[in-house]
């Protein structure tokens, strides 16, 4: 039991490492917090997916599998999430904050993360699909959930994102199976590799520099967002009755604490963003605590 249960952290703790990294040096530095993100995400993320997408072997039917997969699991939790709102007779604010907080897990910075330290390539691959279905969803609903705007303005915003139109790029490369002259694909890999690492290291970044002060709420909608998410998706899997890898993967991205975007959406479009925030930070850290449990619960501790 003791080996697997140190097998399971060795996927997870290379992250916390550089997440701590991250902490540590906006403890002792001021960093330019919004450059360092616009730099992820409008440099990096696109470059990772151009090169995933250039790249994966995933069929068109396992990426349609994934995205119908998210999006059950997505309308699940945010049911779930408004029904315990209005159970617990919360404010349409805090309603709007536990919403964004429970539907919305990390699926880019952590989730891309644990995922390939715990399930390596085969595993990114489907988790960079489980991502930009994120994207596509989430950004085409989200907004008109919390606003009250329409479908087409939320496609509208959607495809203005340079990881959309990364994607977009990747695959017409693949699906014409055109070669980049000039080694060109060695550099988009070479920045691509820069990804994960600088994310993670903004994640505790973005830590250092939020104040909070956890309560029952916090606590208890981190909790829903960890292991309520990670239970929703298996569900899910369950009833689409899908293959190992991809149960995995859906289960383990959906097991990731609260997106970063969730903050930003709730804050733009309504809700509660001081609670939101808070839960973010929270739901972070103890995601270290739940994600060994998650691994181990889906068999990807070796």
């Amino acid at each position: 039991m003791i080996e697997i249960f140190f097998s399971v952290v060795s996927a997870v703790f290379p992250v916390g490492c550089i997440v701590l990294i991250g902490f540590i040096f906006a403890k002792k530095f001021s960093i330019d917090e919004p450059t360092l993100s616009k730099l992820a995400l409008y440099v990096l993320f696109p470059a990772l997916l151009t090169d995933i997408m250039y790249r994966t072997t995933i069929s068109i039917e396992e990426a349609i599998e994934m995205f119908l997969a998210f999006g059950l699991t997505y309308i699940l939790l945010c049911l779930i999430a408004w029904g315990i709102g209005w159970k617990l007779g919360f404010s349409v604010a805090i309603q709007k904050s536990l919403i964004a907080t429970t539907a919305l897990p990390n699926a880019g910075n952590m989730g891309l993360s644990v995922t390939l330290f715990a399930l390596g390539e085969a595993g990114l691959e489907r988790a960079v699909i489980y991502l930009i279905s994120w994207n596509i969803i989430v950004f085409s609903t989200m907004p008109a959930i919390l606003k009250g705007e329409g479908f087409w303005s939320g496609m509208t915003f959607t495809f203005k994102l340079p990881i959309i139109w990364g994607m977009i790029l990747g695959v017409i490369l693949n699906s014409f199976n055109i070669e980049l002259p000039l080694k060109l694909d060695d550099g988009l890999h070479l920045l691509r590799e820069a990804t994960i690492p600088v994310s993670l290291l903004l994640m505790g970044i973005q830590i250092a520099n939020n104040r909070f002060q956890p309560g029952t709420y916090e606590l208890g909608a981190s909790l829903m967002r960890l292991l309520g998410g990670a239970i929703a998706a298996y569900l899910v899997a369950k009833l689409m009755s899908l293959e190992m890898l991809d149960l995995q993967v859906l289960v383990l991205e959906s097991a990731m604490p609260s997106a970063l975007s969730s903050f930003i959406i709730v804050n733009e479009f309504g809700g509660d963003a001081s609670r939101t925030s808070r839960v973010v930070v929270i739901s972070t850290l103890l995601s270290f605590l739940t994600l060994p449990l998650v691994l181990w619960a889906i068999g990807a501790s070796s």
